[in-house]
Parts: structure tokens; C-alpha cells; sequence
């Protein structure tokens, strides 16, 4: 049966949203995996970025995290890579920095299996060309793909009606090369004094995190592993985890707690009070550690990086690594020599070589936790400072976040058009009838979203998730209960609507 990516994506719900292919789990059938697959691997070849079939030097790396739904969807994604023709890589369950690293640097294409942060009832896929991941003209490609999906191997509910295993072989060049990035920027005993619990829960590296750490000289805790999948949102800190962390430091007197996302690729740290530092702080001060002059950040990140005078520019986008991603091309098309990117989530992507402790760092245009996590680590040593006198040393900007989940994308629409009136005195005056409380609107930006910038400085920014029913609501001031405060007021207006 012929069919398109795009009617596919209709039939199925399944859609590429901010940060890959994402759905249901229920949604995600052997048979859309294995479409979705084909799809990528029919446009690689047409725009000649791997070799036709029976050619050579056609592999493909494929990893996964640890969600339940990962093994099935992997498997899916396996089929269609060997009925195409192709060479499987299978690297297991490892990092989705880690498996883009081994694309880019065996120079073949590379899929991860992963949700990230999401509920564990959905789970995505995330498809990387030899450039690195997927940007938006891309998706567009795959979409258009035409595919032949034989309606012998599926049965009705889409399933193979052969069930055979194509994960049995695995392939540690991807972790071992990944581990020896990091081992080799920070040499010898780089984090010895520093006694560091690190949050193991469902994260696809709570196995390497330790090990690296140890291996760094840390004494490590670890704390909390868990065998059912947990959702750890790095924008959005569950209140258990916020009194865990509390506890932790208290009890074990840690000099920082770190963890990341299910995938690896947003980090999570802790100073030593137990507070869980702001994803768009730690991006920034990775960058300062590492020296980058040109650097990216979508809308939603805090303002201190460009009062901060550090950078020789800060380039701002719509919230997504493709974005980021396609704004750092820029600067590297530009010749700039030191350009990287972050997300409000932590997520660090580099798009340029550093040098950094003597050691040449490799490009890695995807977004990677460990970068973040033991860059801030490492600066603590070297500026002989806390992780806590480390961040005040910034502009005290602060910022908060928080989602309303199972808020439809139906409703997200008519809040955004509500709020986004087409005349701008207009517009204003709707936004101050109905945020009354956060005083006179100075300028709005809908780049993504709807960002408020009200007289006093204070911000407010709304934007639906691009991968789930979630409705987010960004919020800055001078004080995080002042940022928390808005933040608190804005929801309450959207949830009464």
C-alpha cells in the first residue's frame, strides 16, 4: 500500500512537534514506526545523504531510553532499517547526545527512540541526518515522502503479524565514545573534594553519570533509582523532587545533586542548598565556562545573558533545538569561531570546535546534559566558589515556569487569539483588562507564543507545548517569588477562560 508520511501523521496523530515525532504510545504502532523510518530513510536518499541501495557505507545507528514502549518502537525502527537495505548500528539504551555524536562522527544518519521529558503514555522519535538533527525543511521533506506499506506484514491493529527480535546485537562504540568525550575534557581528578548525589530515577545515563564522576575523583551518592519510568520536566520540577532535593543536601551535606531527563539530553543540578537551578542559568553559565562569544537562545530564556555583557551577541529564536539549531548555521556560515546554543530547559547544543582544559571538543549541534553538568561542576573547583556563589555572581534575573496539562491544543489557540488581538492598542487593552494585577503593557512579541513585557519590567510569555496537550506559562522579575507570583496570576486568568 502507497501511502504519505503526511496522510500517515494524519491517520495516526503522530506528529513531529518541537523536538521530533511524538504521540500516544497506543498511537505509535509497529506500523507507524516503521513508516515513519522508511520515510526518513527514502528522503536521505533522495537528497543523496546515504548511498542507494546495495551500495556501501549504508548503517544507520539506532538507540532508545528506558521507557517500556521504547523496546517495541525500537524494534520497528530495526525492521525498517534492515528491509531497507541498510546496515543496523543497534547502540542500546544510551544517551540521545551520545547517538548523534556517533552520527556525526562515523558520518552516518542516526534515530532515537525517546519521549524525553513527556508523560510515560507517549514517546517520540527523533531522526538525525550526517549534518546532525533534523531541522524544520526537513521535517517538511519527510512529509511529502511516499512509502509502500505492504498490508501482508501488518495486522489490523498494526502490529507485525511476524514478530521477530532485531535488537539482539548491541554495539558500544556510541556510549564508549561518549564517555571518552567528557573523561578527556576533564583530566585526571577534576572533581576531587566535591561530594555530588546524583538523582538516578528513570535517566538513561544514571548508570555513566556516577561513573564518570567517580572516575573525575567525586565522592558520588547515588539516590532514588527507580524501574518505573519517571517524567523529570527540567522546565517544570515536580514539588516531590523540589523536597527531595532539600532533604538530600541536608542529610548527606552534598556540594550539588545531578540528574537530567529520560533521554539525557536537559540536565537537572542542584547547588548545595538543594535548590534546582534554572535550565536557562546553567545554559548560560556552560557557555561562559567554555568560552563562546556567538551564542543562541530561544525567546523564553532569561535576559540576564545578554545583561551580562559577556557574549560578543546573543541571537534569539522560537522555542526548539531545530530553531536554535538553524540560528547557530548562521553563525557558523559567518565564520564565527566559537558559537553554541542553550535551551530554557538546560539542554546545551555546540555548533563549533572549543579549546577548553588543553583538550580540542568536538561540534555537538544537539542538545547534551552532561556538558552542562560537569562544566558548572568543574568551575566550582577551579573558582574555588559554590555552585550558589557561582550563579549570584550573574545578573539576578529569575525566572519561573510552570503547565497546565490536558489543556487541549483547540483551547491553547483561542487563548493565544484572545490575548493576540490583530490591532496593538487594542491588544494591550485586552491584556490589561484581563492581567489587571501586573500593571501597564510595554511591548508584546509573538514569535512563539505570546511574550508580555509589562512597564515594570516583569514578563509574561504563554506558548501551547509543541509535543503534548500542555499549556505553558514562562514568567521573569527581580525575585523569584515575584516571578512566581505572576506566574500564579496568568495561570489563574487562562484557567478561567
Amino acid at each position: 500500500m502507497k501511502i504519505s508520511i503526511a496522510q500517515l501523521m494524519r491517520d495516526s496523530q503522530v506528529k513531529f512537534g518541537t523536538s521530533g515525532a511524538r504521540g500516544l504510545v497506543s498511537d505509535m504502532t509497529e506500523r507507524v514506526c516503521y513508516g515513519y523510518t522508511l520515510g526518513f530513510i527514502q528522503y536521505l536518499e533522495k537528497t543523496q545523504q546515504l548511498p542507494t541501495r546495495g551500495q556501501k557505507n549504508r548503517k544507520i545507528a539506532l538507540a532508545g531510553d528506558l521507557r517500556e514502549s521504547s523496546a517495541q518502537i525500537l524494534n520497528a525502527c530495526a525492521r525498517a532499517i534492515i528491509d531497507s537495505g541498510c546496515q543496523l548500528v543497534y547502540c542500546a539504551r544510551i544517551a540521545t547526545p551520545a547517538v548523534a555524536l556517533y552520527g556525526l562522527s562515523y558520518q552516518c544518519p542516526a534515530i532515537m527512540v525517546t519521549g524525553s521529558h513527556i508523560p510515560d503514555d507517549r514517546n517520540g522519535i527523533k531522526f538525525y541526518k550526517l549534518a546532525g538533527e533534523i531541522l524544520k525543511q526537513d521535517e517538511a521533506a519527510i512529509k511529502a515522502q511516499e512509502i509502500n506499506l505492504p498490508d501482508t506484514m501488518f495486522a489490523a491493529n498494526g502490529s507485525f503479524k511476524q514478530q521477530n527480535n532485531y535488537l539482539d546485537k548491541i554495539d558500544s562504540s556510541a556510549l564508549d565514545d561518549y564517555r571518552s568525550r567528557y573523561l578527556q575534557l576533564f583530566p585526571g581528578k577534576a572533581l576531587t573534594g566535591k561530594k555530588i548525589g546524583v538523582y538516578q530515577q528513570s535517566s538513561v545515563i544514571r548508570d555513566l553519570l556516577p561513573q564518570l564522576l567517580r572516575s573525575m575523583g567525586a565522592q558520588v551518592v547515588e539516590l532514588a533509582r527507580s524501574e518505573r519510568f519517571i517524567p523529570v520536566d527540567t522546565e517544570a520540577v515536580r514539588p516531590q523532587d523540589i523536597e527531595l532535593a532539600k532533604q538530600w543536601s541536608e542529610e548527606y551535606q552534598l556540594d550539588a545533586i545531578v540528574s537530567t531527563d529520560g533521554d539525557a539530553d536537559r540536565p537537572l543540578i542542584a547547588d548545595e542548598n538543594g535548590h534546582w537551578m534554572r535550565g536557562d542559568i546553567i545554559g548560560f553559565m556552560c557557555a561562559q565556562y567554555l568560552q563562546i562569544d556567538h551564542l543562541v537562545t530561544p525567546i523564553s530564556s532569561n535576559s540576564s545573558v545578554e545583561k551580562s555583557g559577556f557574549f560578543v551577541d546573543v541571537k534569539r529564536t522560537r522555542i526548539g533545538s531545530p530553531y536554535v539549531i538553524a540560528a547557530m548555521n548562521h553563525y557558523v556560515e559567518d565564520h564565527y569561531a566559537a558559537v553554541a546554543g542553550y535551551e530554557a530547559n538546560g539542554g546545551f547544543l555546540l555548533a563549533t570546535p572549543v579549546r577548553i582544559n588543553g583538550y580540542l571538543l568536538s561540534p555537538l549541534p544537539t542538545r547534551d546534559a552532561l556538558i552542562v553538568l560537569l562544566s558548572l561542576l568543574h568551575s566550582s573547583v577551579q573558582n574555588k566558589l559554590s555552585l550558589a556563589q557561582l550563579s549570584s555572581q550573574l545578573p539576578q534575573r529569575y525566572t519561573y515556569s510552570a503547565c497546565v496539562k490536558d489543556f487541549s491544543a483547540q483551547k491553547s489557540r483561542q487563548i493565544l487569539a484572545h490575548f493576540s488581538q490583530a490591532d496593538d492598542r487594542q491588544n494591550k487593552a485586552v491584556i490589561e483588562a484581563d492581567l489587571a494585577a501586573l500593571g501597564k503593557v510595554k511591548q508584546t512579541n509573538t514569535l512563539d507564543g505570546l511574550r508580555i513585557t509589562f512597564s515594570n519590567d516583569n514578563i509574561i510569555h504563554f506558548r501551547p507545548s509543541g509535543n503534548a496537550p500542555e499549556f505553558r506559562c514562562y514568567s521573569e522579575a527581580d525575585s523569584l517569588a515575584e516571578a512566581e507570583k505572576i506566574n500564579n496570576i496568568a495561570l489563574q486568568v487562562v484557567l478561567a477562560h
